[in-house]
């Protein structure tokens, strides 16, 4: 989960299952009283599954779903601001960045580069089709250096400019990323 609208949709979906007893949903988390049964978990697994979500049963996808949902609130406060990555990650998780680096990686089937990047490109899409920033500003605003590195990779990732995209106007969520 990595809104609230997820968060929502989750509560939703686990408090129609009565035997779970559902005492809370937060990011990344559902809380039940006592211990739900396998037949419980499985009912909970396939309504969410319906709905496009994973329940995360292995310690390793856990710390992908942590690592997501981190990135992607990166993804959208950047300003700015140059990030390292691999510390950030490394202290929060408090794990070295080539475990977390291979854990994610084998995961999910790319790197956290990668999907980072695919972030900051769908927030450009969202700012694009906001039309209230001017290129400048967008390049600002997810962590670019230049409004010509933007593009770049803007057109590497989707094909077209920029300026193309924003006449043609659609895109990714982010938790679809």
């Amino acid at each position: 989960m990595v809104c609230r609208h997820c968060v929502a949709k989750v509560a939703e979906v686990a408090s129609s299952i009565p035997a779970l007893n559902l005492l809370g949903v937060e990011l990344g988390a559902v809380t039940v009283e006592g211990t739900p049964t396998d037949a419980d978990i499985s009912r909970l697994d396939d309504a969410l599954r319906k709905e496009g979500f994973e329940v995360i049963r292995s310690r390793d996808e856990e710390m992908v779903a942590d690592i997501k949902t981190r990135l992607i609130e990166l993804s959208r406060n950047i300003d700015g601001i140059r990030v390292d990555i691999p510390s950030l990650l490394s202290d929060a998780l408090h794990a070295s960045y080539r475990t977390i680096s291979r854990t994610f990686a084998a995961i999910e089937g790319r790197t956290i580069e990668n999907y980072f990047t695919a972030l900051r490109i769908e927030r450009i899409k969202e700012l694009l089709l906001d039309d209230q920033l001017p290129l400048s500003e967008i390049a600002y605003v997810t962590g670019f250096s230049s409004v010509p590195h933007l593009s770049s990779r803007f057109k590497q990732a989707t094909g077209m400019t920029p300026t193309q995209f924003r006449e043609m106007g659609r895109r990714t969520p982010l938790p679809e990323v």
